[in-house]
């Protein structure tokens, strides 16, 4: 199982070397970095280029970026002006644009794969419209990501516009092959529920968002804290083939922890690696666990 931490989990913390530092003593060789630009200014090449001396002197990779979802100078994720690329006013789409490319710009000094990236901003319900909208950003984003390195991964989302079976159609109708998905266990269970969810989308899918939910609310708890059968989850992420050459999704599927910054005295980390060892003990099978 590919250990992979979202920095959501700091999304009010500046992120540094220091705190990149404290993510790799807790045995997580893989980041996906939220631009948040309170958190990571990937405006500031000042800040990129002092994170990536860090990461060429440290086994830490960078796995992900997450496209900023909002422009806004204050901290937390749900203060600022959306940045949707299905936005079908054309000036804010095309700063939303600009603005992605910016956050792309990131893998010229520090590579990462994929740059998850959400089709609309918040629930929203069908609208051809925004579609066609998407597909006019993504025509220039896919073309700017493939020349540095980078796949741009739709993520579900919930509501209509950035469901399993929308991602799925709009990839197909637009042909934009290129592109591939995120799958987010949290949406999935506030929508048709993650085995559903999953198996519409999963030959695309290259990389994950896992956290818990009480089916409810965007929660973003920690697994085994809402209620999301976490047996039956972790059986559908490691079956069926990824969309890279057909391998086992258990050898190639990373697991990506999303979730909600923790008050103080928390200790997050702590928290995390012991969600990462439950799960592979549970991967493990009864045979092999205590």
């Amino acid at each position: 199982m590919q250990r992979v931490l979202s920095t959501y989990l700091f999304i009010s913390q500046k992120l540094t070397p220091a705190l990149l530092a404290e993510i790799a003593g807790a045995r997580i060789p893989n980041v996906e970095i939220f631009c948040s630009r309170p958190h990571f200014d990937y405006h500031v090449r000042p800040i990129v280029r002092e994170l990536a001396d860090w990461f060429r002197s440290h086994d830490l990779k960078v796995h992900a970026l997450h496209a900023p979802t909002e422009r806004d100078l204050a901290p937390g994720r749900e203060s600022g002006i959306p940045i949707s690329i299905s936005d079908t006013e054309r000036v804010r789409r095309l700063d939303a644009v600009d603005e992605i490319k910016r956050a792309l710009e990131v893998a010229e000094r520090i590579p990462f794969r994929f740059l998850v990236q959400h089709l609309g901003a918040g629930r929203e319900p069908m609208d051809t419209r925004k579609l066609d909208a998407a597909f006019n950003s993504l025509e220039h984003l896919v073309i700017f990501a493939k020349q540095r390195g980078v796949t741009i991964a739709l993520e579900n989302t919930p509501g209509e516009l950035a469901s399993p079976s929308t991602l799925r159609q709009f990839i197909q109708d637009t042909h934009q092959h290129d592109l591939r998905l995120c799958f987010d266990t949290g949406h999935a269970h506030m929508e048709d529920g993650v085995e559903l969810s999953f198996e519409t989308m999963h030959d695309l899918v290259v990389t994950t968002h896992v956290h818990d939910n009480r089916g409810e609310k965007d929660e973003h708890l920690f697994p085994y804290e809402g209620t999301i059968d976490w047996g039956k989850t972790l059986k559908v992420l490691t079956t069926g083939p990824t969309a890279t050459g057909g391998l086992p999704a258990a050898a190639g599927l990373p697991i990506v922890l999303e979730l909600k910054e923790l008050p103080p005295p928390a200790k997050p980390l702590e928290q995390v690696r012991a969600v990462f060892e439950k799960f592979e003990q549970a991967l493990a099978g009864p045979s092999n666990q205590d």
